[in-house]
């Protein structure tokens, strides 16, 4: 049997997707109710990061205890691949001796490298294309505050980096029309977006975003692009969702962020702590959204 694993949101099809996030929600109200469900006993998730990380360290290392597993941190420095042992050798070994693996790197080149020789399921954690898991969460987060998403209309305002390349393969399994706003020099990859028609780049902000059921943002500088700053503050200017830029949305429109956020960058604070905002259950869903990952990767 091969190994199922889940580097892209393209591993699932669409009724593995929503009975995923039917199966994140319910395990969320289990929790609220004390109502602990163990169903990966004596399970262990190895998690290799080369990236910092809060959110996805702390939900993964949550989540697994709460299913009754263990969770093993690698940073760089805690393993040989710090030293020189190339990616493959390590899949080959660490695959044997855990359940999962989970990874938070730069490269998702090197993470399907990774998953090619492990025997186990490979999450992704994120990379420098794509960041699955968070979209399992605001599909989560939609879900529980307006319904499903199919047919409703999504603007992603800013750059098309990692987490708007997981938009656009989300567009297409859940079935909501997404407008893309980003700077001509910032715009996703053309091949993501010639595979969607679901996918529409629009001419500026207030295109994306006029009548959208959700709008989304993520931060203009990412880790690693430091020494870019001063220029994609220049670029991303116009970019950012304010108060103004969400009266044009839906009057029932809510946003999100993947957090962390640069308050007054990308977004100003009253837009992140307003009433349209639920940055802080999608980032709680992080958690129950993977819990209900890891049961469908390890059980399967």
């Amino acid at each position: 049997m091969s190994v199922r694993h889940f580097l892209t949101l393209n591993d699932l099809n669409a009724e593995e997707a929503a009975a995923l996030i039917t199966r994140a929600i319910d395990l969320k109200a289990a929790r609220l109710n004390n109502q602990a469900e163990m169903t990966l006993p004596g399970r262990t998730l190895a998690m290799i990061f080369e990236k910092a990380s809060t959110r996805t360290r702390v939900s993964f290392e949550t989540g697994m205890a709460q299913l009754g597993g263990h969770a093993i941190f690698l940073a760089p420095e805690d393993t040989q691949l710090g030293r020189g042992e190339t990616v493959e050798d390590t899949a080959r070994v660490l695959s044997r001796l855990v359940d999962a693996v989970m990874i938070r790197n730069h490269s998702q080149a090197v993470l399907e490298r990774f998953a090619r020789l492990s025997h186990v399921p490979v999450i992704n954690g994120l990379t420098d294309r794509f960041h699955p898991c968070q979209l399992l969460a605001d599909i989560q987060t939609y879900c529980e505050h307006r319904g499903s998403i199919a047919g409703r209309t999504v603007a992603w305002v800013g750059d098309g980096n990692n987490m708007c390349n997981s938009y656009i393969h989300a567009a297409k399994l859940f079935g909501f029309i997404l407008r893309i706003a980003a700077p001509a020099s910032y715009q996703p990859e053309p091949e993501l977006l010639a595979a969607n028609p679901a996918v529409i780049l629009a001419d500026n902000p207030e295109d994306a975003v006029a009548g959208a059921d959700l709008v989304v943002t993520d931060t203009w500088t990412s880790m690693g692009q430091d020494e870019d700053r001063q220029q994609r503050l220049k670029a991303f200017s116009d970019y950012q969702v304010n108060a103004k830029l969400m009266t044009l949305a839906a009057d029932d429109a809510v946003f999100m962020h993947c957090l962390p956020a640069h308050r007054g960058e990308e977004v100003t604070d009253e837009v992140m702590d307003g009433p349209q905002s639920l940055v802080w259950d999608e980032a709680e869903n992080r958690l129950h959204a993977q819990k209900a990952l890891l049961e469908l990767l390890i059980k399967s």
